[in-house]
């Protein structure tokens, strides 16, 4: 019975503390509003960095082309690809005069890093601010460029997007990938806003090129494979130089994973650079997935002894509440509402694989980007 009363107390702590998370500190950010900047015409560089990406770069590099802004250019960087990907640029450049190739030899010492390549078009950008996403993104509007341009001012130097993935009916797998960017970016977006920006997703993220420079750019961790886009914001972003871009039009769509492994596996690299964050990221991170974790565990347990259940339903009541208005507005917000009916069993399922992850980078490290 002691036993019981301790981790019904540990439960008590637990639920103040996932409500404090979803109520004091998500919420605040999905129930808000993106902020209308003026639009700006600054010349933007829209970096690509591509490894055997030749047929996304049919299907989606004329969507960045045909995008609606009258002063910009595209810097496409082969890195080193053993299919017909340079190929396909130079096909592109010869229709489009904005379009700048750089082509990335391996060598030994950077051999399948991306921060080395993306250094190259960085170098190559002609312009001073720089606007990222990958060959297999899509923006969702003609204004993309225009509206993450739009933020960027004398202050600020870093703006930090969305990108989401696309649907694919009747997939749970889908769901929970979806799920999971969705609770990705609330936290990234809620922590931004309170002061506290710790990463961003390179699919959709811009900065300025003398920023880069001016932090020695990827050096610091540049021997890390991953976190050419988390690692650099977590190491250059503060609350006085990073502004947030959520409007709808702003928004870039990915193509997700159709497999369980290749999920895991892309999940591992994201996941292994989290242990370089700056202390106080980390300790907010690992506060609220351990929050979570037992959260399931605590819950599971009293209510399989019935002790105390009428309480412990209320706190379970109490949780699940705090977290739906969160991530309802954040559903709302990032145009994932189909969601919405899943979010319980996508949490427990999200909480069992990130622990199924934490547990695989222990025995061995995941491998490289592509």
């Amino acid at each position: 019975m002691l036993f019981l009363d301790i981790l019904f107390y540990a439960f008590c702590i637990i639920v103040a503390i996932q409500v404090l998370f979803y109520s004091g500190i998500f919420t605040p950010f999905t129930v808000s509003k993106p902020k209308k900047s003026n639009r700006k015409n600054i010349p933007i560089s829209v970096l690509i960095c591509a490894k055997n990406e030749s047929e996304n770069l049919k299907t989606f590099l004329p969507l960045i082309i045909e995008q609606e802004y009258s002063n910009f250019e595209i810097i496409l960087i082969d890195d080193s690809s053993s299919d017909d990907t340079l190929d396909v640029m130079k096909e592109f450049k010869s229709k489009h005069d904005n379009i700048k190739i750089v082509e990335v030899k391996a060598i030994d010492a950077f051999w399948g890093n991306k921060k080395y390549a993306l250094t190259l078009g960085i170098k190559a950008a002609s312009n001073n601010f720089l606007l990222f996403t990958d060959a297999d993104c899509k923006p969702t509007s003609k204004h993309w460029i225009t509206e993450m341009s739009s933020h960027f001012s004398n202050s600020k130097s870093i703006v930090i997007g969305y990108s989401g993935y696309e649907h694919i009916k009747n997939s749970f797998l889908n769901k929970l990938i979806r799920f999971e960017t969705l609770m990705t970016a609330v936290q990234y977006f809620s922590y931004a806003r309170i002061g506290l920006p710790y990463m961003a997703v390179g699919r959709n993220l811009a900065y300025r090129k003398e920023l880069f420079f001016n932090n020695s750019g990827y050096m610091s961790h540049m021997n890390i494979r991953s976190g050419d886009d988390d690692l650099f914001i977590n190491q250059v972003a503060n609350k006085e130089n990073t502004a947030l871009c959520f409007s709808k039009d702003s928004f870039t769509k990915t193509q997700p994973k159709t497999t369980f492994k290749d999920w895991i596996n892309q999940k591992r690299r994201h996941v292994s650079t989290a242990k370089h964050y700056k202390f106080k990221h980390k300790f907010l991170l690992s506060l609220f997935y351990f929050s979570q974790f037992f959260f399931w565990v605590l819950a599971i347990l009293l209510m399989s002894f019935l002790f105390r259940w009428e309480f412990v339903s209320v706190l379970i009541l109490l949780r699940f509440i705090s977290l739906y208005i969160g991530l309802i507005y954040g559903a709302k917000q990032f145009n994932e509402k189909m969601l919405i009916p899943f979010f319980p069993v996508l949490d427990l399922f999200l909480v069992s694989t990130q622990l199924v992850i934490f547990i695989s980078n222990l025995i061995s490290k995941p491998v490289s980007w592509k």
